[in-house]
């Protein structure tokens, strides 16, 4: 049984790496997203009182069910294949919990999309633009070169927590519910964490965002400085520069691993005094977090495997 997650997360980036994103008809993640569309325009709508409300019930009540769904899954998963004394039970539990892990985190697909934007580049400013537009919610329209560069670093720094570590993490700790839970979240921050008509509505999901990525945010800058232990008090302080109290960890520990500025304008600048972006840093940026993030796999396995051991 205490082998059963940590192989049940090989599986997954495996599949990651070979097949990339299940179709969207049941793509869990589209499911999720689809869920919250259909509340979205009537709570906008609403005073913002009613709004905070209502946004808080439609998330709880998501969650819950998702969480459930995954549950019931993982306990099928574990009563249909036993003994556990047999290696080839226990092979197929974890490829099918794999299977089942592997919607809830996107490594190979955002790598792809963002080296995609410097290939973009190198067609035309206008077409990294275009490119960019797909991954980030500001407006690109009025980018240079340098800044769709810094915009692209900075989207795979915060998204290899997102939408890799963060929900190993949590599988790690609570199995299939708990990254489930997890990527519900997130993807409601995603759809509804903004300062504009969907405020309100949002602020429950953004708070609750920012309490279940708190530890993995964290454990992705680690792993993105490396042993460093000079670089961490500069860490601590570029990581505060950003509005958001998780997002600027990974940002920060990349632009300090590569000696590089990423900056939002009008908002922030993360290790102001390193050098612009060039033609080449996007691929050391992939390169880097490629590492972390089977650094940070190896370990998470390995919590899993010491949380569930005999004592």
């Amino acid at each position: 049984m205490a082998l059963l997650l940590p192989l049940a997360m090989g599986i997954a980036l495996l599949v990651d790496r070979l097949l990339g994103e299940p179709p969207v008809w049941c793509h869990p993640v589209v499911g999720m997203g689809r869920y919250l569309d259909l509340f979205g325009a009537r709570l906008s709508a609403m005073p913002p009182a009613q709004a905070f409300l209502g946004g808080a019930l439609v998330w709880l009540f998501g969650a819950l069910m998702t969480a459930a769904l995954a549950l019931s899954l993982e306990l099928a998963l574990i009563h249909g294949l036993q003994p556990w004394s047999s290696w080839s039970a226990l092979l197929g539990s974890a490829l099918l919990l794999g299977l089942l892990m592997k919607p809830l985190l996107a490594w190979a697909m955002l790598v792809d999309e963002v080296l995609a934007v410097e290939r973009a580049l190198g067609e035309s400013l206008a077409a990294g633009r275009s490119q960019l537009a797909r991954l980030v919610s500001r407006d690109t329209s009025a980018l240079d070169e340098t800044a769709v560069r810094e915009a692209a670093i900075e989207t795979l720094a915060e998204n290899l927590n997102d939408s890799v570590i963060a929900p190993l993490f949590w599988f790690a700790i609570a199995g299939l519910p708990g990254a489930a839970l997890y990527r519900f979240a997130n993807t409601a921050d995603a759809m509804w964490g903004y300062r504009d008509h969907r405020e309100w509505f949002g602020k429950w999901t953004a708070r609750a965002d920012d309490v279940l990525s708190w530890i993995p945010a964290r454990i992705t800058a680690l792993a993105l400085i490396g042993l460093r232990p000079q670089a961490l008090l500069r860490l601590i302080t570029e990581a505060r520069r950003t509005p958001s109290p998780n997002s600027g960890w990974p940002m920060a520990a990349m632009a300090l691993r590569l000696n590089l500025r990423l900056a939002k304008p009008g908002v922030y600048a993360l290790n102001a005094e390193g050098n612009a972006p060039l033609s080449g840093d996007l691929l050391l940026a992939a390169s880097l977090a490629r590492r972390a993030m089977l650094g940070s796999a190896f370990l998470l396995a390995f919590a899993a495997l010491s949380l569930r051991l005999p004592a």
